[in-house]
């Protein structure tokens, strides 16, 4: 398989100090895919995204497109194509939800002309159009979500990592994060999504990861899983 815009993972380790929190992940996102990394908290899932961007010191192999990530700054990380929107959002809350994503866009990225523009991002979610000019402290959690996901967005990544997109959100802006998910799909990008709700990631995803104290326990379709009642109940299931 041509290696380009593919991220493979293998034997990664990580630390926070002391504190062995990654034991030899091994795993890919090939391009155009979305990928669902599963699991309880604590078991190494936003663990594995922060040291692919930068955030936590690793060993072993991480590499994009066949060059190697490892040792990065995120924003090397980030210039190479990969974007990453974290659990806890980091909007800036006194800009406008305009200039919010002002500040995610990156134009003519390798000389390439950007796949993504305000309208796109206004289009798949209609409340950020009608609050552009509002600043995005005193919007909701669900539309923080939003504009966290199209800011990423702006800079045009080929591969998206999303952790959590859905927590404390309501059904339906779960089903528009959903929505957003499969748009990235159709125009090329690939995610490697960091979820708990099995329903939306056994929805879109090609394949599956389950995490389990710092270690990949099964890996398959969403078929796969859902046949698997050990893996669901041992791994999965509070």
């Amino acid at each position: 398989m041509n290696d380009a815009r593919t991220l493979k993972l293998d034997n990664l380790h990580a630390f926070y100090g002391k504190s062995h929190v990654l034991h030899g992940v091994t795993m890919e996102v090939r391009p155009g895919e979305i990928v669902s990394l599963l699991g309880r908290n604590g078991s190494g899932r936003s663990t594995t995204v922060k040291t692919i961007m930068g955030q936590v010191d690793g060993t072993g192999s991480v590499t994009w497109g066949g060059k190697p990530l490892l040792g990065q700054k995120a924003y090397e990380v980030a210039h190479q194509g990969i974007g990453y929107v974290p659990e806890n959002r980091d909007i800036f809350a006194r800009l406008t939800v305009h200039q919010n994503l002002m500040l995610g866009e990156k134009s003519g990225r390798r000389g390439k002309t950007p796949r993504w523009s305000y309208d796109d991002m206004y289009r798949m979610f209609p409340r950020l159009k009608e609050r552009q000019h509002t600043e995005a402290g005193v919007l909701s959690g669900g539309e923080q979500q939003m504009l966290t996901l199209c800011r990423t967005l702006m800079g045009d990544p080929d591969l998206i990592m999303i952790d959590e997109p859905t927590e404390g959100l309501a059904p339906k802006i779960v089903e528009l994060v959903a929505d957003y998910l499969k748009t990235l799909k159709q125009r090329g990008v690939s995610v490697l999504l960091v979820e708990q709700k099995l329903a939306i990631a056994l929805e879109i995803s090609e394949r599956c990861y389950v995490m389990g104290h710092g270690r990949i326990v099964f890996e398959g379709t969403p078929a796969d899983l859902r046949a698997n009642a050990y893996v669901r109940k041992e791994w999965l299931e509070v």
